[in-house]
């Protein structure tokens, strides 16, 4: 987080992003439940160095002019980008497996120089838009120096495709249970941003893919969740606070 001394917090532009969460059943042998597909971020990223995240980045302006198509867009290019992953279905509606011709040009797609959309209407595929159920909605608290309005999607990992981090904006990935990942922050093993914990906490319990996509599905339509940062006396950050917190509204908004 930033000192709130730093800079003009008001004038902190508020960008559009959009995350996924790609999500699959445990490995046969184990204890039901899901997995989640985590990143590290590079340790030289201006925003969130070294944390675990899910795939994710800015909503572009290319992505259009309707809100929820481009930021179902956004984290679908994010997602073949950043996880080798690409959420599309062919003409029989089945999803893209490994050894499709399109998931050679994730450089391209990465570097700008391909366009997703037309990339997928070369091959034939259509993105599965649809797919994606949007969970939560967050807002970078003010006074931190790079700010983001991020919806977050969950979306069953298609079968037939591995993922990998690209080892140029993340340096790792993993898969892990919902509950080991939060046992593993709190542990200091793998650091993380308030939203990711928040969604990680959303996932604990879900039995297979199929329940967590009803449960996904059964939710209202996310209100903006606006962290407040905890201060020291010396204006140094403590943590942040989310409504429903003791402290939440005895903080400052801005």
């Amino acid at each position: 987080m930033s000192h709130p001394r730093d800079f003009d917090p008001t004038t902190v532009p508020i960008k559009p992003a959009a995350t996924v969460m790609l999500v699959r059943d445990v490995q046969p042998g184990a204890a039901a439940g899901v997995e989640v597909f985590m990143l590290r971020r590079t340790l030289n990223a201006v925003f969130g160095s070294g944390m675990y995240v899910f795939p994710g980045g800015r909503v572009e302006t290319s992505d259009g002019t309707d809100i929820d198509r481009a930021h179902r867009l956004a984290a679908i290019r994010e997602c073949y980008e950043e996880a080798g992953v690409l959420l599309a279905h062919d003409t029989d509606g089945a999803t893209v497996v490994d050894g499709h011709e399109a998931l050679g040009e994730r450089i391209g797609v990465n570097d700008g120089s391909v366009d997703l959309e037309q990339l997928c209407s070369r091959h034939g595929l259509t993105l599965g838009l649809d797919d994606l159920v949007w969970v939560s909605h967050w807002v970078t608290p003010v006074r931190e120096a790079r700010r983001f309005d991020t919806r977050f999607y969950l979306v069953p990992a298609p079968a037939g495709q591995h993922s990998v981090h690209d080892d140029t904006e993340t340096i790792a990935s993993l898969w892990i249970r919902p509950a080991d990942a939060l046992a593993r922050e709190e542990r200091g093993e793998l650091n993380m941003m308030p939203p990711t914990i928040f969604i990680l906490k959303f996932l604990v319990g879900f039995s297979s893919v199929v329940d967590a996509m009803d449960g996904a599905r059964a939710l209202p339509s996310p209100e903006v969740i606006l962290p407040r940062v905890r201060w020291d006396a010396d204006g140094k950050p403590l943590g942040v606070s989310i409504p429903g917190d003791d402290d939440y509204d005895s903080l400052p908004a801005g």
